[in-house]
């Protein structure tokens, strides 16, 4: 790994200004913003690759964004190209439809010989492997700002090719307190949580609103794709297992759970081939997954993807984990959603998506109105469940008419 200024970076990327690379930059909240803006003020068309991305990202004529996981900040973008992918199968499109041209890191300064991807792991390692390997350029912005963190986010400096120095706080979401409906469904959730589960939360205020729930339960494990603020209270409170390393592949949050994330030994941060591989998430004991979702149809399919027929987020790990917790001795997969859509004045329990399926098949819906058994019920009976204790009052009579019409109630 060789520092250099903004200078002498542009004479590297030079050979690429002609062309329309692929430069792959880590998203979530670890995006390197300093570098990103010194790549962008150099080439004038490239396709940037990102997971998440927030708003910030460079949005003009001449980008186009490239991603599998739509985040804000580019959600609204009219070049906007989605690739339909589960995370667990991401890494494998950089060998195939994704070969990056040139790889964006964000790092802790080096010790020993190594860098730390710190709050990002996920598929970076997969891109600066497979960039090398067809002879592109792999840059990093050292950050004393970035916690150093332990596993697949340790990097040796030669998987580096240039870096710059610049520090930059890391950017954390805003911070939001769960209202009485996604307390009353993370309360529901946490019900259904026994001692000595392991978890995967997904994104949200439910997901957070459930950790916030569990903090009286002990000997949690975790083996999640993502990691936040409620995890740093479960810690606190003494809910996880002191034993067993707590394994994710990104973190996002406060001041604080960074701080707490730096040079912790019991974090292990592994890449996303190996955090989202149903099988191995099969094999942790009473693995439990707690997902949201959009909708969710009489069928007990989710779709935590799309609305109006515009792309909104993603299958993101939604149907890994939703797999590998099924397969878990006692393990469960739960979709948890309010029951109304308050800014839409809707069901969110309706007859039929109106969007793509992320994912089915799951073990409980749950909304703030109860907890519905789904797997292994017969279907007349998911049906019944899903009309009668996890739609909204005011719906039922609607889905129970649907029903009959489809003739899902024989």
């Amino acid at each position: 790994m060789r520092f250099v200024d903004e200078s002498q970076l542009a004479e590297h990327l030079a050979p690429l200004v002609e062309r329309r690379p692929r430069v792959v930059v880590a998203g979530n909240f670890a995006t390197p913003r300093v570098l990103l803006g010194a790549v962008d003020r150099v080439l004038p068309s490239y396709r940037l690759w990102t997971l998440n991305g927030q708003p910030g990202l460079p949005d003009r004529d001449g980008v186009v964004h490239e991603t599998p996981f739509v985040g804000a900040g580019v959600r609204a973008s009219e070049r906007l190209d989605y690739i339909p992918a589960r995370l667990s199968l991401v890494p494998r499109l950089f060998g195939r439809t994704c070969i990056p041209d040139v790889v964006l890191l964000h790092v802790a300064p080096p010790r020993d010989g190594k860098v730390s991807l710190g709050v990002e792991v996920n598929v970076l390692p997969a891109a600066v492997e497979q960039c090398r390997r067809n002879g592109g350029i792999v840059i990093a912005q050292v950050n004393p700002d970035m916690p150093w963190t332990y596993g697949d986010s340790e990097l040796d400096l030669e998987d580096v090719d240039l870096a710059i120095e610049a520090q930059e706080p890391l950017t954390s979401p805003a911070p939001r307190s769960p209202g009485p409906v996604e307390a009353a469904i993370g309360e529901r959730v946490a019900g259904l949580v026994a001692d000595r589960s392991t978890l995967q939360l997904g994104i949200g205020g439910v997901p957070d609103a459930t950790l916030a729930s569990l903090t009286g339960r002990r000997h949690l494990r975790l083996w999640t794709e993502m990691l936040s603020d409620g995890v740093l209270r479960l810690d606190q409170a003494g809910a996880l297992d002191p034993d067993v390393p707590l394994v994710a592949s990104f973190l996002f949050g406060s001041p604080e759970l960074y701080a707490w994330a730096h040079d912790n030994p019991r974090l292990r941060m592994l890449r996303t081939e190996l955090t989202n591989d149903p099988g191995r998430i099969a094999q942790q004991p009473l693995m439990t997954s707690v997902n949201s979702a959009l909708q969710v149809d009489l069928y007990a399919q989710a779709n935590a993807s799309w609305v109006r027929g515009r792309i909104y987020s993603g299958f993101g790990g939604q149907s890994d984990f939703v797999v590998g917790a099924l397969h878990s001795t006692g393990g469960q997969a739960i979709v948890a959603l309010p029951s109304w859509h308050p800014r839409a004045d809707l069901s969110t329990i309706v007859p039929v998506l109106d969007g793509p399926t992320t994912s089915f098949q799951h073990s409980w819906v749950v909304t703030e109105q109860g907890a519905a058994a789904i797997t292994p019920e017969p279907f007349s009976v998911q049906v019944r469940n899903l009309v009668h204790t996890a739609a909204h009052p005011d719906a039922r009579a609607g889905l129970e008419q649907a029903a009959a019409e489809h003739g899902l109630l024989r």
